[in-house]
């Protein structure tokens, strides 16, 4: 279909100053930002195919996200230090939107949203699969969408660790997925999205809140790992290490472990790898014993599988 000029880009309308919670929305923010320094869980795997590392997130994302909302509850003195706050938690709720809500106990009270996600960071596909499909009249400008990415302690066992969390305006991070999908990828079907009458934030379980693109032959819709938005964040989070090595050759690396895999070619994966850790000059030795004792367990692994 034709388009016409494109529009203004939408921008991020967050909380006015004076707002009365205003300082709160930020002690938040802050807080999920330092998630990865205060998660702690009891989860702990091992045992696991080199064949089936990949599946974890569908076998571990809601225990993660049930674990987040744990900590952020402990860590209360981080956002509400005063304890002007005591009566309010952060409950889950993953059949409404959005799934987490700060309420107050003795009511439906909900002072701000989080739509929350986990990430298995060494995934195959190598970017968050979630699809944020709700209208931007059903958040509050308070509301975020947050993406916690995960990995296991030891990489193919231990307890999950957290990296920086993605976070965002969810009332934005809907208008900028609608812009993306009307005016700036390159298709050339219908582009028209409808959007539900009367959506409100903190919707009931029942309402409809959806936006539905007329045509998504792919499924694509609500992807804002493909809309641009978190490309930044995911090249930082590409560049960072686990035991020293990059996430990204660490995805590359597990991505050889597949069903289809043979012996020889696994192998030979885990051959590029043990050399690259043994080219780093400049990784520390303990990180580099690290790193070579978990190819030499996934070797192990590798062994019971064959």
């Amino acid at each position: 279909m034709t388009r016409g000029a494109a529009p203004t880009p939408p921008i991020r309308n967050m909380p006015a100053t004076s707002w009365e919670h205003a300082a709160l929305y930020h002690a938040v923010r802050e807080a999920i930002a330092t998630l990865p320094i205060y998660f702690r869980t009891e989860t702990h795997i091992s045992g696991i195919m080199a064949t089936d590392l990949h599946t974890l997130n569908t076998v571990l994302g809601a225990t993660i996200e049930e674990q987040v909302v744990r900590t952020l509850n402990l860590i209360r003195t981080t956002w509400d230090p005063d304890g002007r706050y005591a009566l309010y938690s952060f409950v889950r709720q993953p059949q409404t939107f959005p799934d987490v809500r700060l309420r107050k106990a003795s009511s439906e009270e909900t002072l701000l949203g989080i739509e929350l996600k986990g990430w298995y960071l060494l995934a195959k596909e190598g970017e968050p699969s979630l699809r944020f499909q709700a209208a931007a009249t059903a958040c509050s400008h308070q509301d975020l969408i947050v993406v916690v990415p995960w990995v296991l302690g030891n990489v193919i066992s231990g307890a999950p660790i957290l990296f920086e969390p993605f976070i965002e305006s969810a009332q934005y991070a809907a208008e900028f997925r609608n812009y993306h999908w009307q005016h700036v990828r390159k298709t050339s079907a219908n582009v028209d999205i409808e959007s539900p009458g009367g959506a409100l934030p903190y919707p009931s379980k029942s309402d409809q809140i959806l936006d539905k693109p007329r045509s998504d032959s792919g499924g694509n819709f609500g992807r804002l790992a493909r809309t641009g938005m978190m490309d930044g964040y995911m090249s930082k989070l590409n560049e960072g290490s686990l035991c020293g090595i990059k996430t990204e050759f660490w995805r590359e690396f597990l991505k050889a472990f597949q069903e289809s895999t043979t012996d020889a070619q696994a192998r030979s994966a885990l051959d590029r790898l043990r050399q690259r850790v043994q080219r780093a000059a400049e990784l520390p030795a303990p990180r580099a014993q690290a790193a070579l004792t978990i190819i030499a367990e996934v070797e192990r692994l590798l062994d019971l599988t064959t």
